[in-house]
């Protein structure tokens, strides 16, 4: 059941991060040239507080022992997302949602996750929440851990 519950908090987990950082970093990017100090202005500060929770809950999630479901499906997002890139960069920008009947708020995070995207970012998170995929202590229950006794010998 903890992996069903995975799979869900990883679908979650993916447009929390998608729309998070693509909107943070838009804000961010957008603000950034206009002012040295960017202390100053409200959206900034609002951007780098979303990607700080972002953060927060991609650290929570790696560093817990939750279903590796959570993080692969956000993992495999950004690496195929990544690997479309590679081989079709007009495909890969299609993708984000920055045309059409959209909220203005999803149109900007989307140029926001194409600029994450083009310069790697999207890249370099996909590869590190993949690692905990790899970790066998992940797939077993929280439980078998703790049964398994180093002093009982059964040769």
């Amino acid at each position: 059941m903890r992996h069903v519950f995975g799979l869900l908090g990883g679908v979650l987990l993916t447009a929390a991060l998608l729309v998070g950082t693509g909107w943070a970093g838009h804000a961010i990017a957008q603000r950034a040239p206009e002012d040295p100090t960017l202390l100053n202005q409200q959206q900034v500060l609002i951007g780098l507080g979303v990607l700080a929770v972002v953060g927060l809950i991609l650290g929570v999630v790696i560093a817990t022992r939750v279903s590796p479901l959570a993080v692969f499906v956000p993992s495999i997002v950004l690496l195929a997302w990544t690997v479309v890139y590679v081989l079709d960069v007009d495909r890969a920008m299609s993708l984000a949602p920055v045309a059409g009947n959209l909220p203005q708020d999803l149109i900007l995070a989307g140029r926001g996750m194409q600029a994450l995207l083009t310069s790697g970012v999207y890249l370099m998170l996909g590869i590190a929440l993949f690692i905990p995929v790899l970790m066998p202590s992940r797939w077993a229950r929280p439980d078998e851990d703790e049964d398994y006794d180093e002093t009982e010998s059964y040769f």
